[in-house]
């Protein structure tokens, strides 16, 4: 039953990788090193000093460069495939118990998919708000939620899941609205 927490845990914070790559290896790296979250074997190094400063300084510098418009598009062509890598490996980091190779599918296939989906949803949108000047106000909700998806992840992983469930179908009800009303 372990690996199943952490398989929710690692499937929320890689939600939140679809947000922001940085905000979530953030917050996971502060949860280990405060001891909070135990990582599988092999992930100690999430909690490192070195880690923790790395991700701080990457979460500061994307946070800023999403705000500059000709910035953050071309962010958006490193940040996908960086997300998808960063959900694998959280997932990953909280399985354990279980085969390696295992452990390594499911991190693919649950973490990686639900951050790839996630940011490419995140991308259309921007695109789609950017021609109204919606750019930095995107931006600042993708910001919240990014924060706000991962300290629920490693808190109550059950609440995290179910608001990044609400939160896809209030999108999703949006945009089929808007698509049927024009």
């Amino acid at each position: 039953m372990d690996w199943v927490l952490g398989l929710l845990v690692g499937v929320s914070l890689s939600a939140a990788c679809g947000f922001r790559v940085f905000v979530p290896m953030l917050v996971m790296a502060i949860s280990v090193h405060s001891g909070h979250l135990l990582p599988a074997s092999g992930f100690e190094w999430l909690g490192s000093w070195p880690a923790l400063f790395c991700f701080g300084l990457a979460t500061v510098i994307e946070i800023v460069a999403y705000f500059v418009p000709v910035v953050n598009n071309a962010l958006d062509i490193v940040a996908t495939p960086a997300a998808v890598v960063a959900g694998t490996v959280l997932t990953a980091s909280m399985v354990g118990d279980i085969s390696p190779v295992f452990r390594w599918i499911l991190a693919a296939v649950a973490g990686g998919a639900v951050a790839g989906g996630i940011q490419a949803g995140t991308v259309s949108l921007r695109s789609a708000l950017a021609p109204a000047g919606a750019s930095g106000a995107v931006s600042f909700a993708e910001d919240a939620t990014s924060v706000a998806a991962s300290v629920l992840a490693v808190t109550i992983p059950l609440l995290a899941i179910a608001f990044l469930v609400i939160l896809g179908i209030f999108i999703l009800r949006r945009k089929h609205f808007r698509a049927n009303r024009v």
